[in-house]
């Protein structure tokens, strides 16, 4: 459908997974910005009784061992996001009824294999039909791929780069939990100027996120926006780190599931993540804080959605949201009460 013809209609995007924990929050999400929800699960129960608020969403059973009922449920969709883990399991089905269908696809997975075989995949296919397929456009993974990007801003390359991921605390969702366990792939990293599997043991080193994370013990945790980087991007080292803290968290089983905090759904987490490029002896530092990752990922996935339905993206295909999107206009465009963040220089590699 051409931007022109979509301005005549009001836009209308599917929610695969809207039962689930940041499901809900993508379909309010959309809500809000005036973009009609396709509400779908593969459990019809939890479906009917999942709560959108006052709102009357449309709701539709469909299952990725049933194709038929992926296109049935897609049917009158402008785009496709994919809220429902674990993505080794749903998004190779559900892009392909994207592409079937001559719509987006968006999923927020932080898993790289996924990723990597969704981009590999669908790329051409997607070309072909002119439409855009973003895998990993969550908080782990799209979210740092446009943090790097916009902290690059002229450069073309660097040298070195590192994500530094704060959390005050993570209480993990079923998803987060069910993903973690399945998702046994050796994890990759930037070395050298290659993808390559990440050393063991992991490296650990103390990093200052400032408030109100503080200082923390960080472990090198590369998830998705390594792939994502890697499309786009040409450096020599990439490393992501994740607070130690966070990571005892989700490890200790009696953890909870995040507990709502106020009347949006948001829970009390808060976030600091860094990332610092580097080349030539010069480093740029970009630091995000916000509140609530799960959360937080729906109006960044959202975001990236309605610029593919306005048209505000350079290429079709499988692609990283830095390769296609402004990014510093996209982080500035989710407004102080999701995101604030600033861009720092100076004239050594450390901060």
């Amino acid at each position: 459908m051409s931007v022109n013809r979509l301005r005549e209609t009001k836009p209308t995007v599917a929610v695969f997974g809207a039962a689930g924990h940041t499901g809900r929050f993508v379909v309010l999400e959309l809500l809000r910005r005036g973009i009609v929800p396709i509400a779908i699960a593969r459990d019809l129960a939890a479906l009917t009784t999942a709560n959108f608020g006052d709102f009357e969403v449309s709701r539709h059973r469909a299952s990725v061992d049933d194709p038929d009922s992926l296109d049935r449920a897609l049917d009158g969709a402008h785009a496709v996001i994919n809220c429902a883990g674990p993505f080794l399991e749903t998004a190779d089905a559900v892009a392909a009824a994207a592409v079937r269908a001559g719509i987006h696809y968006l999923d927020v997975t932080a898993e790289q294999p996924s990723v990597r075989a969704t981009l590999d995949k669908y790329d051409i296919p997607a070309r072909k039909a002119g439409i855009a397929v973003l895998p990993g456009m969550g908080f782990y993974g799209g979210f740092a791929d446009l943090l790097v990007t916009a902290a690059l801003g002229d450069w073309d390359c660097a040298d070195t780069i590192e994500i530094m991921v704060g959390l005050d605390s993570w209480h993990p969702t079923r998803g987060t939990r069910i993903t973690g366990e399945r998702n046994t792939a050796r994890r990759m990293v930037i070395a050298d100027g290659q993808l390559t599997p990440a050393p063991l043991p992991a490296a650990e080193k103390d990093w200052e996120f400032g408030d109100p994370v503080g200082r923390q013990a960080v472990v090198e945790v590369p998830l998705s926006e390594v792939i994502l980087v890697a499309r786009h991007v040409k450096t020599r080292e990439f490393h992501t780190y994740l607070s130690s803290n966070a990571l005892s968290d989700i490890d200790d089983p009696a953890t909870p599931a995040p507990k709502a905090a106020d009347a949006t759904g948001r829970s009390t987490q808060r976030f600091v993540v860094d990332a610092v490029v580097s080349r030539d002896g010069k480093s740029r530092r970009i630091t995000a804080r916000g509140r609530d990752i799960y959360a937080f990922t729906a109006p960044l996935v959202c975001e990236a959605t309605a610029r593919l339905l306005e048209g505000k993206f350079s290429n079709a295909g499988g692609q990283p949201p830095g390769a296609i999107f402004d990014a510093q206009e996209v982080l500035s465009a989710l407004g102080p009460d999701t995101l604030t963040f600033e861009i720092t220089a100076a004239a050594g590699p450390d901060f």
